[in-house]
């Protein structure tokens, strides 16, 4: 048995890849979980719109800003700029000082905020929310003990955009559609070129007249057919099940998930052009692109609140990009001038990942 025990660590040792799997994996997926999960809110964009401009509602914003809670974006001017400098999709929240505030603090003993909230994310809306408030609330007992404990009371009011209801559906649709619409396009055509090696028939293919790009688009046209169809029954599901509403256009929604779900495509044949069988595609699949997909893509956890290591990785994460448009679209009812960018990044990834594939497709070949 020894020598037998022996031979099986040694092959062990010599499998980079077992070797990873036993010893990497491990270790990057507790460190991704254990800095991608977290409750806490650090760094959120706001914008403040300060009707009064005393010294008191300075402190107040300087108070929020030390926090190291909150990023100052953007100083509005008038009630007018509050629904665009949401729909540009930076701020979070919109603090308001009403006229006069540091004057009605001191002789009615009471002045009013407002918080507006992007409530697209309605777990993150209310953190942001309690924050905000109990920065407000400290620095109303700071101010009592600095005037001799007269009694003031600084009322803060909260309103939700987007999600009044802080319905959790709101924000996991999107999410949902993304991961389903990624894992399952990319799945299907993982496998594609793998098992054509795997049972026999790429010989037939690779004599064929086709030259490679047509071969990947041939077996790409059919997947796209096929996720148009399960998108549609996401769609409906949706909104008659859960009464997601879409604000904006379907027209241009089905145009951004075919786009999407041509990327998406197009990375599940460069992962099977990759690949020497059909085990190695999926679990290629599985771990580049569920885990990252659900914890880097902001679909539950706020990416801002993430370190910036994976804050820079999430850029190159497609479903990032996909949900930011999801949500403008459905919930926020914008049209292209708003995630052009989103957008443009999508196209051009979908163009690498079907030039990577041709490439790595002609190797094959050679």
């Amino acid at each position: 048995m020894w020598p037998f025990i022996k031979k099986e660590f040694f092959h062990i040792f010599r499998d980079i890849r077992s070797m990873v799997i036993l010893f990497g994996m491990p270790v990057a997926q507790v460190l991704l979980f254990g800095f991608a999960i977290t409750t806490d809110i650090k760094d959120v964009d706001i914008a403040i719109l300060d009707n009064s401009k005393d010294n008191v509602t300075m402190e107040l914003s300087n108070k929020l800003v030390s926090s190291g809670y909150f990023i100052l974006n953007e100083n509005l001017k008038s009630n007018d700029e509050i629904e665009e400098a949401f729909q540009k999709g930076k701020i979070k929240e919109v603090v308001i000082f009403e006229n006069d505030f540091a004057k009605k603090l001191k002789k009615e003993g009471r002045a009013d905020v407002q918080l507006i909230l992007d409530a697209s994310e309605p777990n993150t809306a209310n953190m942001i929310s309690a924050y905000t408030t109990g920065i407000i609330s400290t620095y109303s007992m700071e101010y009592i003990k600095r005037n001799q404990n007269i009694p003031v009371a600084i009322i803060t009011e909260t309103k939700m955009l987007y999600n009044p209801e802080l319905k959790s559906v709101y924000m996991f649709v999107p999410g949902v559609i993304t991961i389903i619409l990624m894992l399952v396009s990319a799945m299907m055509t993982s496998i594609s070129i793998t098992r054509e090696k795997e049972v026999g028939t790429m010989e037939a293919i690779l004599v064929s007249p086709l030259k490679p790009i047509q071969i990947i688009l041939g077996k790409v046209a059919p997947y796209i057919l096929l996720s148009f169809i399960n998108l549609i029954v996401i769609l409906l599901l949706a909104k008659f099940v859960f009464a997601m509403p879409l604000n904006g256009s379907l027209v241009l929604l089905l145009a951004e998930s075919i786009l999407f779900i041509s990327m998406a495509l197009a990375l599940g044949i460069l992962i099977s052009a990759i690949s020497k069988s059909q085990q190695q595609a999926m679990l290629l699949s599985m771990f580049a692109l569920l885990l990252p997909t659900i914890l880097l893509s902001g679909f539950i956890f706020p990416i801002e609140n993430m370190p910036v290591i994976l804050q820079l990785i999430s850029h190159i994460m497609p479903s990032k990009w996909f949900i930011i448009i999801l949500k403008n679209i459905m919930l926020k009812g914008v049209g292209m001038e708003y995630f052009w960018k989103e957008t443009l990044i999508l196209l051009v990834m979908t163009i690498f990942f079907i030039v990577m594939s041709v490439k790595k497709f002609k190797l094959r070949l050679e």
